[in-house]
């Protein structure tokens, strides 16, 4: 069963953490699928990963580059698994109607907005009821993950 990971981000904003999940994502040999809410967050997405780090860039694309097959990373607005992806990152609190067909999936929510925060809680009670396997992680003050709580 998918593993669905809630993301709490409390200390550093999406533009930080996004890219670190995803390379770590990519060495361990994984493809991703970043769902996003509106094609400006997926414009404003993929010229993060091409310039987030000046030593190095995160290969991705989106419908606008086309060969989404080749894609390591695609990036959309659509519930979608074009490039055969095992991992699924959820942001903006957007969600999917096909999370078991991905190995894992990252929830990734604002912990400072607290309809983002309201929201997210609603994900995870919903999910935990369905019986999903559920891990919650927060950023400790010094920025690392620490798991919270699991369920399933």
């Amino acid at each position: 069963m998918t593993e669905v990971a809630f993301y709490h981000l409390a200390r550093q904003p999406l533009e930080t953490v996004l890219p670190r999940l995803l390379k770590k994502a990519l060495e361990g040999g994984w493809r991703a699928v970043v769902m996003a809410s509106s094609e400006d967050r997926i414009e404003a997405l993929n010229t993060l990963l091409w310039t987030y780090d000046d030593r190095g860039f995160l290969p991705h694309g989106s419908s606008r580059d086309g060969f989404a097959a080749e894609q390591p990373i695609y990036l959309t607005t659509q519930d979608e698994n074009p490039n055969g992806a095992r991992l699924l990152v959820l942001t903006e609190g957007v969600s999917s109607n096909h999370i078991s067909t991905y190995e894992r999936c990252l929830d990734l929510f604002d912990g400072n907005d607290a309809e983002a925060l309201a929201a997210a809680r609603e994900r995870w009670r919903k999910l935990k009821e369905l019986g999903w396997r559920l891990t919650y992680w927060q950023q400790t003050d010094q920025g690392a993950w620490e798991k919270k709580a699991e369920a399933g």
